[in-house]
């Protein structure tokens, strides 16, 4: 059941599996709450671990029947796609180097994709996975979950209208201090292993994030980009911090900063645009509020639901002004916007979706070949692979 108040149709729910999300992962679980709130999928299959026993041990805990409870996601996408009532969407929560054999093992049956970024592992598995989806009778979706967010979807469409004129700054960064000192947990150890995270660190984890936001929200492409790259905690073989540089298609000139070893954060994701005209700033820890600043005027603070909120977004929140909404709620817009665009898809219907896809997913992978090519070369410009 749709929760009261949000405009969702009535509808019978999605048959949802999931690979990857088993016990003591994190983002599986993330998504499942997302997938749950607005009522449009139902978990009925599950892949959910690579160890067969945890497989069978996580499915039975979230109530899957053990004959849809696969230790294989090879097997279950051929039987998924047999049965008479097999998953129609598959979420897939498993580390990088992982997202790519099992994408195209339910694209090519036509099952619907929803994919944890970044895309893949590595540019040239994403170009492979891009050259699936696009031949593929089935949607793909990437979850930027940030993209979801009610004043990300505001900045966005001050931004289309004009209001800033035509931009001329962007500064976007992502801090978190978690992998400050050489941590092991079982979320650390495949982020920091180039075989299963790819060759970008922070860059692939969080700087994939602040970039797709900046283009998210600027419509802008970036041309090319300097990067320089850190390891700064002794022994670890990928970036744990990055200073990048951006130009963009029109003129416009960028920088990104994220980092996993800056203390005193934990996920401060915040972005500045400036224009001709005005400028805008959002940060993700404070998901609420809005501030844009036309050129010569007060500053005004736009909140989430209340009198300066474009009517359109109303379908983006679901409690009123002053009740807190962030994360979760951001990832299930996400959720519930691909199961539009998934049933559209399945009344023959054109599919209109802000969703990111598999264009995004392959332009964060050519941000992170790219930041890795520059820092290598002291930092030179270098375009962003087409």
């Amino acid at each position: 059941m749709a929760i009261e108040g949000k405009d969702t149709p009535h509808m019978r729910p999605i048959r949802l599996g999931m690979v990857g999300g088993g016990k003591d992962a994190f983002i599986g679980a993330v998504h499942r709450i997302a997938s749950r709130i607005d009522g449009r999928y139902e978990l009925v299959a599950g892949a959910l671990s690579s160890t067969p026993e945890k497989a069978l041990a996580s499915g039975r805990e979230l109530g899957l029947r053990d004959d849809r409870n696969y230790a294989c996601f090879v097997d279950m996408a051929k039987r998924e796609a047999r049965l008479k009532d097999g998953i129609e969407a598959v979420a897939i929560v498993t580390p990088n180097h992982v997202h790519y054999p099992a994408a195209k093992e339910f694209l090519k049956r036509g099952i619907h994709v929803i994919c944890d970024k970044p895309l893949t592992s590595t540019l040239g598995d994403a170009k492979k996975l891009a050259k699936a989806a696009k031949s593929s009778k089935a949607l793909f979706f990437l979850t930027h979950n940030y993209t979801g967010y009610p004043m990300v979807r505001q900045a966005r469409e001050l931004v289309g209208s004009g209001e800033l004129g035509p931009i001329r700054v962007v500064q976007v960064e992502y801090a978190q201090d978690w992998l400050s000192v050489d941590v092991h947990n079982k979320q650390a150890d495949w982020r920091t292993d180039p075989a299963r995270t790819g060759i970008g660190g922070s860059t692939g984890d969080i700087g994939t994030h602040a970039f797709n936001l900046a283009c998210f929200i600027t419509g802008l492409t970036p041309e090319s980009l300097a990067a320089d790259l850190q390891s700064f905690v002794p022994g670890r073989k990928v970036d744990d911090n990055a200073h990048v540089m951006l130009r963009f298609d029109g003129g416009a000139r960028g920088m990104l900063w994220c980092s996993q070893v800056a203390p005193g954060n934990e996920n401060s994701l915040k972005i500045r645009i400036y224009g001709e005209k005005g400028g805008l700033e959002w940060h993700q820890e404070d998901p609420n509020y809005l501030h844009y600043t036309p050129f010569g005027k007060p500053q005004r603070l736009l909140t989430r639901g209340g009198a300066g909120m474009s009517p359109g977004l109303a379908s983006t929140t679901r409690v009123p002004p002053g009740h807190p909404e962030g994360y979760l709620e951001g990832f299930a817009n996400l959720y519930t916007e691909a199961a539009d665009a998934i049933r559209a898809h399945q009344d023959g219907r054109p599919v209109d979706t802000l969703v990111p896809g598999i264009d995004d997913g392959l332009a964060g992978e050519r941000f992170i070949d790219a930041c890795v090519r520059s820092s290598a070369r002291n930092s030179a410009w270098v375009k962003l692979d087409g």
